[in-house]
């Protein structure tokens, strides 16, 4: 019997993937611990995340330029040349001057503009950190030895290329959204959809409700055309619809084969991401001529090497409405207590910038930073410090933030995350009990905005970011790549290899100059 596509993944989906970067355990099966071999110095990576490390024998002159050829071997984008050298490339159809092909006689004709200088050339790279540290002790620092010297790390540039590898005409191409709903999905879907027009292509459908949609004989595909997809952007949540899990990935290929599908565009987390990736490699086996591209769909801002993703920027924006609600609350009652719990398993982002942002927090507790409940330096200790001085108190809380301090749960979700214990609850009871167990009046009010902010409408720069990881995701795929996604890389869009960026999730520094702004905006002291 074939296996659940969450259990494909946790064998398949996450290939070995930066040498000097040890895994670790994870609740989340996706995330193996593998085995690194010993060297010379441990050092934390300029291109891990930072609670990775890098072993590197440092004592070998060349330690550099070998790490930075690997790097490059590492970051190389798989292409169908890579399975088809003899793949013809031809002049692309894509032209931003005109919504429609460039030719009357299209399809078949494709010319090339020469003086249009439009086009991004294959060997343009973006630089993956911009930042110099003279010292590992310098706050946030991410060095690759002991000494932080300087080592350049690109990674290829987003864009419309002037060759493509696909005709228009025989394009099938299809999107998928997986995971939970975020803000910004449909206006991905829209602008897929458009850019594939631009190009030339017709035959564009929707796989409903995840990857559920390529099993289930119940669902069919959503014929999509800009006509279809026009106004689907002033509404939130997803046309397709979303589901975790899914078939197996031998499933999905063959339901690949049978649609006739060229071109796949994922769009979910780091395991809708691992799922894309087993596809891919499955394509390649079997050598089918099938692009996947992978757009980051994850509110929590979790994924690695990446400026951010969609969803986030509304998310933040969204979340001041609860802390607002939470500060009135706490500020007009006699002893007024605020909590808010906010979304973020494993990384506390959307805590950490809600809480600069609002001007409201006086306690921010995230995933990333261990904390204590009771005791002379507990959280509790602090918010009777508060009563006492300010009068009231509010409190922002990750979903993942201080699961050690709960009873764990055997049980996962569909995409095989560990389900966790509402952390803002426990705070709740815990401080209602605590008042009153000292004889001091409390009126605690609890917030959980969750699932409203999930299903709003992506905000303006959300709207923009969507569309410009769209129309990448498009030119990628015409460029002949797969097995990649999009993402901004220090402002800039770039590609990168699926591997490198479901490694493990992206989290907070609690060194990083961005938390110790938040610590100094809270003026909240360690709670441990």
């Amino acid at each position: 019997m074939m296996a659940s596509m969450s259990h494909v993944i946790t064998l398949h989906g996450v290939a070995p993937s930066n040498r000097y970067c040890r895994r670790f355990s994870h609740s989340n099966p996706r995330f193996m611990t593998m085995a690194v071999p010993t060297r010379v110095a441990t050092v934390k990576s300029q291109s891990c995340n930072s609670k990775s490390t890098a072993e590197i024998d440092f004592s070998d002159p060349d330690w550099n330029t070998k790490f930075q050829n690997d790097f490059e071997d590492r970051f190389r984008l798989p292409h169908v040349t890579d399975i088809f050298p003899d793949a013809p490339s031809m002049p692309s159809t894509f032209c931003p001057n005109s919504r429609t092909p460039r030719t009357n006689d299209f399809p078949g004709n494709y010319p090339l503009d020469e003086n249009w200088h439009g086009y991004i050339n294959d060997n343009d790279r973006v630089l993956l950190k911009t930042i110099r540290y003279s010292s590992p002790t310098s706050a946030g620092a991410e060095c690759i030895d002991p000494d932080c010297n300087w080592v350049e790390q690109w990674v290829h540039r987003a864009g419309p290329r002037g060759k493509i590898y696909f005709k228009p005409e025989e394009v099938k191409a299809a999107i998928v959204t997986c995971g939970g709903l975020c803000p910004g999905l449909n206006d991905v879907i829209r602008q897929i959809v458009i850019t594939l027009e631009i190009y030339g292509v017709t035959k564009i459908v929707g796989i409903p409700y995840g990857y559920r949609g390529f099993s289930d004989q119940e669902l069919t595909e959503v014929p999509l055309s800009r006509r279809v997809v026009q106004n689907i952007h002033l509404s939130g949540g997803s046309l397709l619809g979303v589901s975790r899990g899914g078939p197996g990935v031998s499933e999905i290929v063959d339901s690949l084969e049978e649609r006739g599908i060229t071109m796949l565009f994922v769009l979910g987390g780091n395991g809708t991401h691992a799922g894309a990736n087993a596809i891919h490699n499955e394509c390649r086996k079997r050598r089918l001529k099938v692009s996947i591209i992978g757009v980051p769909k994850t509110i929590d801002n979790d994924i690695l090497l990446m400026d951010k993703t969609f969803g986030f920027d509304t998310a933040v924006e969204e979340a001041q409405r609860a802390i607002n609600s939470a500060y009135i609350e706490a500020h007009s009652a006699y002893h007024g207590i605020g909590i808010v719990k906010l979304m973020g398993r494993d990384s506390g982002f959307i805590a950490m910038h809600a809480s600069l942002a609002s001007g409201q927090i006086d306690i921010c507790l995230i995933p990333e930073v261990p904390f204590n409940i009771h005791g002379p330096r507990g959280v509790l200790s602090y918010l009777k410090y508060l009563i006492e001085t300010k009068g009231s108190a509010v409190v922002c809380v990750a979903e993942g933030a201080g699961q050690n301090l709960l009873r764990k749960t055997n049980a996962t979700d569909a995409s095989g995350n560990t389900v966790f214990r509402d952390i803002g609850v426990y705070i709740q009871q815990e401080t209602k009990k605590h008042f009153k167990e000292i004889g001091v009046h409390a009126d605690v009010k609890y917030i959980d905005p969750t699932y409203m902010i999930r299903a709003c409408r992506a905000n303006a720069s959300d709207g923009i970011f969507c569309t410009v990881l769209a129309q990448n995701a498009v030119h990628g795929a015409f460029a002949g790549y797969s097995g990649i996604t999009v993402g901004t890389c220090n402002t800039h869009y770039a590609y990168f290899p699926i591997p490198e960026v479901i490694a493990l999730p992206k989290l907070v520094d609690s060194n990083s100059r961005m938390w110790h702004r938040c610590l100094t905006a809270t003026g909240q002291p360690d709670f441990i």
